[in-house]
C-alpha cells in the first residue's frame, strides 16, 4: 500500500535506524542532535556533495543533489550523486553516497544507499541493480549490489522505523560499547542510566538546576 509522503521518512533515518533504532528515534522523533567530530566531518563531506548540478561524461550523465522519493515505503531525501548510465534501453541509475571515514562492519550505509536505489526504481520504472559508497578517508568507491538480502533489510528497517515514527515512540536504550562510544547522542541518551526519553531527561535536569538556583549547562 502506498504511504503518505506529506510526512515521509528521511532516507538518512534508515542509516541511523540500522546503526541504532533509539538513535534514529532521538533524532527524528524527539528532535535531538549533538555534534561531535564524526558528525562534523560527515556534514562537511555532504555540504560539498550537495551542490546541485547536471553534467555529462561520455555516456554517463551525472546529477548531484537529486531529490528522491518512494511512495510505497514513504521515503524521501536527496541523493549526493546519481549517475545515469546509457544502455540499449535508455539509462540505468547508479546512486553514489558520500561518507566520511571508511567502510564499516555494520550495514547502515548500505541500507541508506539501497533505499536510494528503491526510490530511483519507483521514479524511473527501471531496475537499479547496484550503487556505490564513496569514503572520504580511503577515497575509494565501494560497489554495493542491491541483492535480495539487502533489499529485505532496507524494507524491514523502513517499515519498523515508520511504525515508531507514527507512534511517536522512542525505544529503550541498549548499551553497546562498539556503537555507543562513537555516538554523538550518548550524553542525552544515557544508555547505562536507563533514561527512556532524552527530552524528559533534559527537562528534569533543567528543573533540578532551577531548584538549586543554578543555570543549566
Amino acid at each position: 500500500m502506498a504511504q503518505d509522503l506529506d510526512d515521509p521518512i528521511p532516507l538518512s533515518a534508515l542509516q541511523h535506524a540500522v546503526y541504532c533504532m533509539r538513535q534514529a528515534a532521538l533524532i527524528h522523533i524527539e528532535r535531538m542532535w549533538e555534534e561531535n567530530r564524526f558528525t562534523a566531518e560527515g556534514r562537511v563531506v555532504h555540504e560539498v556533495a550537495h551542490e546541485p548540478g547536471d553534467s555529462k561524461r561520455g555516456s554517463v550523465r551525472r546529477v548531484t543533489a537529486l531529490p528522491l522519493a518512494c511512495r510505497r515505503l514513504g521515503l524521501a531525501g536527496v541523493a549526493d550523486l546519481v549517475e545515469f548510465r546509457a544502455d540499449t534501453d535508455g539509462e540505468t541509475a547508479f546512486p553514489v553516497e558520500y561518507k566520511r571515514g571508511k567502510a564499516k562492519l555494520h550495514r547502515a550505509d548500505e541500507v541508506q544507499l539501497c533505499a536510494q536505489g528503491l526510490c530511483l526504481e519507483e521514479m524511473t520504472g527501471r531496475p537499479v541493480p547496484q550503487g556505490a559508497l564513496f569514503y572520504a578517508e580511503t577515497k575509494r568507491r565501494l560497489i554495493v549490489p542491491f541483492d535480495a538480502e539487502l533489499r529485505r533489510l532496507t524494507e524491514e528497517t523502513a517499515l519498523q522505523f515508520g511504525a515508531l515514527l507514527a507512534a511517536g515512540r522512542t525505544p529503550p536504550a541498549i548499551y553497546r560499547a562498539d556503537r555507543c562510544r562513537a555516538c554523538s547522542l550518548i550524553e542525552v541518551c544515557r544508555p547505562k542510566a536507563g533514561v527512556k526519553s532524552a527530552l524528559g531527561f533534559r527537562a528534569r535536569a533543567i528543573d533540578a538546576a532551577l531548584d538549586d538556583g543554578k543555570a543549566p549547562q
